[in-house]
């Protein structure tokens, strides 16, 4: 059995399947895209042919028992990201992750119990050699081990203070850990490490360190590393050249137990993990969807097609021919002929150009099945059954789409960069481009009826407002008065509208935008999201958590209490009391509730390591959020 742990990228330092219905959720949040769900997977274990589980970013864990045919999600009681798992047998095993995070099953994930580490460093990669004994590594040279089950966590002395990325035990013993970090760039002492040990960790032996130093100006971190027996072992990693050249990824081999290490291959691109199913049969995985595959120990590394341009972050091997392979946006892959062929475990709606990543930025449902979401390189979804199915519409456009707003099932406008401006009157069949005028991001946009809508946007140094009232044959500029990027728009009738932006802009118009009055919000934060239900009540969200409340028309706006520092994009209130607001910070989605009109915010667990940037509730109980990664989020009951 190989257990093959994540070896996460030295940027995080210190820190469904196909056939698989969307049930993804965690208090009445549910995943609609990707599928099984978009979290970032960083490790996965393979007990046994059938057995995989994966673990990933916001405490994700996922699990399966057919090979993959389907994927189950597992209560981590955890919103850290986990990077590494190890299993022993199918029943028994320990992941670990950030702030010291270690979690053990031994009923096969059927519950999750954390245990004390003792540490608040993140753990990158953990070896159990049986029931009882196992070794986690991290942050800051951390080593921890454990003769019990996890009962007890002991730290080890590693002698370095650099970041252990991954770790690989083949005997309660005998043991490799790998690593390197950016302070080692700074100090231009080659980045690369390589710690063994054969007393199981009371003493651990750096090694290679002539290799790492043999070429000046090369620096080597290391970020995975597989052992199949006390002498053979393969670490793989990226070495950094300058700042002119991209990144490249290496391959290291022993076969004398780390005595040596010797240069076997070199990608063009970063490696993240690597996987041996016997001594000379093993998988490398890494940027861009790169996958290599040796059968003579490492003598020849073979690209072979993945089929995604997604990173992968881990991959595990049972066998020579079985293995599972992991990464961005909750990536799964599967082969059973060693790689001959690699067959999704995952789906997407969204469409990306190789080697980008892709936001969803808006949405909006006109009835509880009938909905449409815009993002980055011109993507259109569409759903008419409440998201069950999400089909990708052409937009005829690559420009990033910011807005979008639908009046009906069938009449809707979106909007996005370089002035872009797309309408359809067959709910997205066909989408037809209208001259703007202008050349600037429009990054908001509001109809109220199929002829009457206004859109919102700018660039240093000014500011966008466009006005139609012929369904965007026209859009006339309008004058806003004010310098500031302007970020949302929201009108409640043909008349009366709100617009928000940078600086705590807020602007308001009572005649159609004839005239915009700036108001005083209060605060320099930006903000990005308003939603009004009537003409006196509305609700700005911004940076900061900050969010806004008005019964007035804007006359006077009071801070609310969010309870969070988080980035707010979005905000959709369905009547005076009841909203829902989104947003997020790195690998971190927020959402907050109110059902008093925002006297207090309640957050709710989103299950998620993505920024939600878009939301639209049609009622209390049912709505949508978009964001990062492509994510599409649904709940049928208020997110409760």
């Amino acid at each position: 059995m190989k257990v093959v742990l994540f070896r996460v990228s030295i940027l995080f330092f210190g820190m469904a399947a196909l056939g698989t219905s969307a049930s993804f959720a965690q208090s009445g949040w549910f995943w609609q895209n990707p599928l099984p769900q978009g979290n970032f997977l960083f490790a996965a274990a393979a007990p046994d042919a059938s057995t995989v589980v994966a673990v990933g970013d916001a405490g994700t864990i996922l699990r399966t028992d057919d090979g993959g045919a389907t994927w189950t999600p597992q209560s981590s009681g955890t919103t850290q990201p986990l990077f590494g798992v190890s299993f022993v047998d199918a029943n028994t095993g320990t992941a670990v992750g950030g702030f010291g995070t270690i979690l053990r099953t031994d009923d096969g994930g059927a519950t999750w119990t954390p245990q004390s580490s003792g540490t608040f460093n993140t753990l990158f990669g953990v070896s159990f050699v049986d029931a009882y004994t196992g070794t986690a590594v991290g942050g800051f040279g951390t080593i921890l081990r454990t003769d019990d089950g996890g009962a007890t966590w002991t730290p080890q002395s590693s002698g370095t203070t650099q970041s252990l990325n991954g770790v690989s035990f083949v005997d309660a013993n005998t043991g490799t850990a790998v690593g390197g970090s950016l302070f080692s760039v700074s100090r231009n002492l080659g980045g690369g490490t390589i710690l063994r040990t054969t007393d199981g960790g009371a003493t651990w032996t750096p090694q290679a360190s002539a290799f790492f130093s043999s070429v000046p100006g090369r620096f080597t971190f290391l970020l995975g590393v597989s052992f199949v027996d006390a002498n053979t072992g393969t670490a793989v990693g990226e070495i950094f050249q300058g700042s002119s050249v991209p990144p490249a990824g290496i391959i290291l081999r022993t076969t004398d137990g780390g005595a040596t290490w010797t240069f076997q291959f070199r990608s063009p691109r970063p490696l993240r993990g690597v996987s041996f199913g016997d001594a000379n049969t093993g998988t490398a995985v890494g940027f861009s969807g790169r996958i290599f595959r040796t059968a003579d120990g490492g003598a020849t590394w073979t690209p072979q097609s993945s089929g995604t341009t997604n990173e992968l972050f881990g991959v595990s091997f049972v066998d020579a021919n079985t293995g599972t392979a992991v990464g961005v946006g909750g990536t799964i892959l599967r082969t059973d002929d060693g790689g001959a062929t690699w067959t999704p475990q995952s789906s997407t709606a969204v469409s990306m150009p190789a080697g980008t990543t892709l936001s969803l930025r808006g949405v909006s449902f006109v009835d509880a099945n009938t909905g449409t979401a815009v993002g980055d390189f011109g993507n259109i979804l569409r759903t008419d059954d409440g998201g069950a199915t999400w089909t990708r519409q052409s937009s005829g456009t690559t420009a990033s789409l910011f807005g979008v707003s639908f009046v009906d099932a069938s009449t809707g406008t979106a909007v996005g960069v370089g002035g872009t401006i797309l309408r359809t009157d067959d709910g997205g069949a066909t989408w037809t481009p209208q001259s703007s005028g202008t050349l600037q991001i429009l990054s908001g946009v509001s109809f109220v009826d199929a002829n009457t809508g206004t859109a919102v946007g700018g660039s240093f140094p000014g500011q966008t407002i466009l006005r139609t009232t012929d369904g965007g044959a026209t859009w006339t500029p309008q004058f806003s008065g004010t310098t500031q990027f302007l970020r949302g728009v929201s009108f409640v009738d043909a008349n009366t509208g709100t617009a928000v932006g940078d600086s705590g802009t807020i602007l308001r118009t009572d005649n159609g935008g004839a005239s915009w009055t700036p108001l005083s919000s209060g605060t320099p934060q930006p903000l990005f999201g308003v939603s009004f239900v009537d003409a006196n009540t509305g609700t700005a969200v911004g940076s900061f958590g900050t969010i806004l409340r008005t019964t007035d028309g804007g006359a006077t706006w009071t801070p609310q209490s969010s309870g969070t520092f988080n980035t707010l994009s979005g905000v959709s209130f369905v009547d005076a009391n009841t909203g829902t607001a989104v947003g997020g910070s790195f690998r971190v989605g927020t959402i907050l509730r109110t059902d008093d009109g925002g006297a207090t915010w309640t957050p709710q667990s989103s299950g998620i390591g993505q920024s939600l940037l878009g939301v639209s509730f049609v009622d209390a109980d049912t709505g949508t959020a978009v964001g990062d990664s492509g994510t599409i989020l649904r709940t049928t009951t208020g997110g409760q």
